[in-house]
């Protein structure tokens, strides 16, 4: 089932493109809205940024670990190929399957639609054009990513530079600029920290969290980097140490320009702390940012997403087309073409909003999952199994067993804020379980699955 290796994956994503991949997978559009929701929960300035910066910390011990486990198996599919070599086919499986279901393509919908409608705030168009805008963007994009990874990897470049000209743009203005801070309501409702302050950062961190999640995802086209063993781990460092310090300066221009309890109040803040300091003007320029961004992290989800279905058909356990990778562009055609009908299926139906509300739970319970097979690649090598690995994630076990309990963390609290939509989530990576039963009793591979760390 497996694809020719004539017809194998082609390396040409470089150190650059791999770090823009970092960059554009972390930054959508959370960050020019989600710093009011962490605002209205710690209350002053100085509890946000450092709430922001403990997140950028547990995103930072997330590079490190998925830089070591890149490493060790610079294989595309990432999470996948880790999870079925460590904990056995079932766990990978489910992965792949919540990801084709609903995490990836429900994501492509939503994103779609957001990027549909900061179209039309632009352009003044109708809202019935916005579901021909969102399908268009669906389809353009994955008419690029089919043409091979170099065309995809490059309009990630060019959108990634973009956003984050963008978010320049508006960190240069708030810091170089005079702004006309609102002294009198914060004169009147001076920002207080709340009774216990460990319970605000630890509500606070959970939106935060999720702002910097999506690193994971460039280790998806491990297997079409340059050089993975050592740019693959860079890549992740040098991006995600990029976005917490875009993050921070973005959190500082907030409560520059709308003080802590303008901040909190806002429900754009990037467009209310813009316009505030360019006027109308910056409302539309950070507007037309929030959907380049958006777009670039379309892109994102577009491209790397097959991958991982590739890889659960070439274990036999999906319908064997999905495996097979096109001869020309070595790009998986089948699963880009099956990923973005299903995507704008969601997105006429509207059952996209539903699905990510039942999953939101599910990529920190896959980030947490893979962390912990950090600890069988150690355990196998400290027995000779594997080799040594020559990057290996500082501070180990303690930093690992870190992100572990952040990935609790999201998901108990995740769990307590809306327990039926995580028993539905649940239910539904469930329902993987017989469809994984039965490709396993049709699939009848002779040879044994591939050992731990097997190139």
């Amino acid at each position: 089932m497996s694809p020719s290796p004539l017809h194998g994956y082609a390396r040409r994503v470089g150190l650059f493109s791999g770090v823009m991949l970092v960059i554009g997978g972390i930054i959508g559009s959370g960050i020019f809205l989600n710093p009011a929701i962490v605002a209205q929960r710690v209350h002053t300035p100085e509890l946000t940024l450092l709430v922001w910066l403990m997140g950028g910390g547990v995103a930072l011990i997330g590079a490190f670990i998925y830089g070591e486990l890149g490493q060790r198996s610079p294989k595309a599919g990432g999470s996948y190929v880790y999870l079925r070599d460590a904990f056995g086919p079932l766990p990978a499986f489910l992965n792949a399957w919540g990801l084709m279901l609903m995490i990836a393509t429900g994501a492509i919908a939503a994103v779609a639609v957001t990027f549909a409608n900061y179209t039309l705030a632009l352009t003044g168009l109708g809202p019935g054009f916005r579901f021909p805008l969102a399908v268009g963007a669906i389809l353009l994009l994955s008419g690029v990513n089919y043409l091979g990874v170099r065309p995809g990897a490059l309009t990630q470049n060019v959108f990634t530079v973009l956003k984050l000209l963008a978010l320049a743009v508006l960190v240069g203005a708030g810091l170089l600029l005079e702004s006309v801070r609102p002294a009198a309501v914060e004169a009147v409702a001076a920002p207080q920290a709340p009774d216990s302050i460990v319970l605000a950062l630890g509500a606070a961190l959970v939106p935060v969290l999720f702002s910097y999640g999506g690193w994971q995802q460039t280790n998806f086209v491990a297997e079409e980097m340059v050089d993975p063993e050592r740019n693959l781990p860079r890549a992740l460092l040098l991006g995600v140490i990029g976005v917490v310090t875009v993050y921070l300066l973005a959190n500082i221009t907030y409560l520059r320009t709308l003080g802590a309890v303008g901040l909190a109040a806002s429900s754009a803040p990037a467009a209310d702390a813009l316009g505030q300091l360019l006027g109308p003007a910056g409302r539309t320029f950070i507007t037309a940012g929030i959907a380049l961004s958006t777009f670039g992290f379309l892109n994102l989800v577009i491209l790397v997403s097959p991958r991982v279905y590739q890889a659960m058909a070439a274990d036999g356990l999906f319908f064997p087309w999905m495996a097979r990778l096109h001869p020309r562009f070595r790009t998986p055609s089948n699963a880009i073409v099956f990923q973005a009908v299903w995507a704008i299926l969601l997105t006429g139906t509207g059952t996209y909003g539903e699905l990510l509300d039942y999953v939101v739970f599910a990529d920190w319970l896959v980030f947490g999952a893979t962390a912990a097979t950090l600890f069988v690649y150690r355990a196998r090598e400290r027995q000779g199994l594997v080799p040594r690995a020559a990057y290996r994630v500082p501070g180990y076990p303690v930093t690992p067993l870190l992100f572990i309990a952040a990935a609790l963390y999201v998901l108990l609290g995740s769990t307590a804020s809306n327990p039926l939509n995580a028993l539905k989530g649940t239910l539904l990576l469930g329902a993987g379980v017989p469809v994984f039963l039965y490709w396993r009793r049709r699939t009848r591979r002779p040879e044994a699955p591939p050992a731990l760390g097997t190139p």
